[in-house]
């Protein structure tokens, strides 16, 4: 079952393949793709900074719940917390920088 799913996957990806090397469009039709890229990005980065919130969030509520009930654990919790709280901030960061990549020329 797995092997002939994947097989069939496989497949796909191999017919659709010369779908993605058409070349633009004839009679010098330009494509309005810069200003969607615009907006999506926008879309991106209100995305990413709402993620980042409800992650950083819950993880802030769940290790100030977790030093409430081991006091003693506070400082391997703090460590991890911001390990956790630099991982996901990157997120955001990883977006700009695709941002800046592909809007700004």
């Amino acid at each position: 079952m797995n092997t002939k799913f994947f097989l069939i996957l496989l497949a796909i990806f191999l017919f659709a393949m010369p779908i993605f090397a058409q070349g633009p469009a004839a009679g010098g039709a330009s494509s309005h793709n810069g200003d969607w890229v615009a907006l999506t990005s926008g879309f991106a980065m209100a995305i990413a900074a709402a993620g980042c919130g409800l992650g950083m969030g819950r993880a802030i509520g769940s290790a100030t719940e977790g030093m409430a009930r081991n006091p003693g654990a506070a400082g391997a919790i703090r460590g991890a917390l911001i390990l956790g709280l630099v991982l996901i901030e990157s997120l955001a960061l990883y977006v700009i920088v695709i941002i800046f990549v592909k809007v700004v020329p």
